[in-house]
């Protein structure tokens, strides 16, 4: 374990997001502008980072290991520290469900990485490396219908 922590081991050229999962974390993004928790704006300021980048997909052309919205993911340290939990919008959050938020530090953290990739998660003794074990996707779909036009606006031009 503690040598794949140690290497970053990446299958993608990028992050890799939905198409649906990014206008969603945007929607709901917005809400959240306006909370004084410093902790929860970091969060925010890294998912805003790592979407810069991303690569976007169809629904339906995403890759089985990538972490987004409704996946089952584990994620475990060279300690042997290791949890599991489901990937959700911040309504649905439920710790004692084991249901995380995307704009979680955690779950931001995660969103758009795959299975066997290492990242720094940042806690407040300092950053550790944790191991994205294992992604199953839930197949659970997102509730809110969102139009062709609005997902393309609001996707970033390339």
């Amino acid at each position: 374990m503690n040598e794949l922590i140690k290497q970053r081991t990446t299958k993608y050229d990028s992050l890799v997001l939905a198409k649906k999962d990014y206008e969603m974390i945007l929607k709901h993004r917005h809400m959240n502008h306006l909370i004084e928790d410093y902790s929860h704006k970091d969060a925010l300021e890294t998912l805003e980072e790592k979407m810069e980048d991303a690569s976007f997909l169809d629904f339906e052309d995403m890759p089985e290991d990538i972490v987004r919205l409704y996946s089952w993911v584990t994620v475990a340290s060279a300690s042997e520290w290791r949890q599991t939990f489901l990937m959700v919008l911040p309504y649905e959050m439920d710790i004692k469900r084991n249901r995380l938020s995307v704009q979680s530090a955690l779950g931001a953290s995660v969103i758009g990485l795959s299975e066997g990739e290492t990242f720094n998660y940042g806690t407040p003794i300092g950053s550790i490396p944790l191991l994205i074990e294992k992604v199953e996707q839930s197949h659970g779909q997102i509730k809110e219908y969102i139009s062709e036009d609005v997902l393309n606006e609001m996707l970033p031009k390339i």
